[in-house]
């Protein structure tokens, strides 16, 4: 399996198998969502989803550890 298959069947796929591919398992509108950020690319490494560095769930953040300072300004 392809990290591609492995994180569509753990959101696409499933979202089918529960009957509910309009509200979860992708992010359109008027679907809920819930986020998750890593450093790097899974496609690439999926081992870096061992390293969750942000979570957003039912639209609060529960974990966040991403840098959180604004970038320089350059004008």
């Amino acid at each position: 399996m392809t990290p591609m298959q492995a994180i569509q069947s753990a959101t696409v796929s499933a979202a089918e198998l529960l009957g509910l591919p309009d509200k979860i398992g992708r992010l359109a509108p008027g679907c809920y969502a819930d986020l998750i950020a890593v450093r790097g690319d899974p496609l690439a490494d999926v081992t870096v989803l061992e390293q969750v560095d942000f979570v957003m769930k039912g639209g609060r953040v529960t974990k966040n550890n991403l840098t959180t300072e604004a970038p320089e300004r350059i004008d």
